[in-house]
């Protein structure tokens, strides 16, 4: 039997590329209320990977080419999806699908940052049942 007491609530860690991290930084720190935890690079002129993380969620942001491709997808289950759509447009911020209930079970949206990678937002529905 496995102890989980001492493992972190969130136990799977994305990683997103990205190739500017000024267009990053911006993108998720401004646009869409994220804060980054910690930076790391070799050199100070090498690419940089991040945690970024927000309301328990977090996720790492790379610069490194062999991380992983460009145009990844992550799904971030937050409360109130349309709380989360009112405040990225009070911040100017793109959403590329707005909250629906295009997926049984669920009201989401979807946002694309800098360099297409997907993060789609849900709320699980009062009503859905399995």
């Amino acid at each position: 039997m496995e102890h989980t007491s001492n493992l972190p609530q969130q136990r799977v860690m994305p990683t997103l590329r990205i190739a500017s991290y000024a267009k990053s930084k911006t993108f998720y720190v401004e646009g869409l209320g994220f804060a980054i935890d910690w930076e790391h690079r070799f050199e100070p002129h090498f690419p940089v990977f991040m945690q970024v993380s927000r309301d328990g969620m977090a996720f790492f942001l790379s610069e490194h080419k062999g991380d992983c491709a460009f145009g990844g997808l992550v799904h971030l289950y937050v409360p109130d999806v349309d709380a989360w759509f009112a405040e990225f447009q009070r911040k100017g911020t793109a959403v590329q699908e707005p909250p629906n209930e295009g997926l049984q079970g669920l009201r989401s949206m979807t946002v694309v940052d800098p360099d297409g990678n997907k993060l789609q937002f849900h709320t699980r529905l009062d009503s859905w049942r399995r």
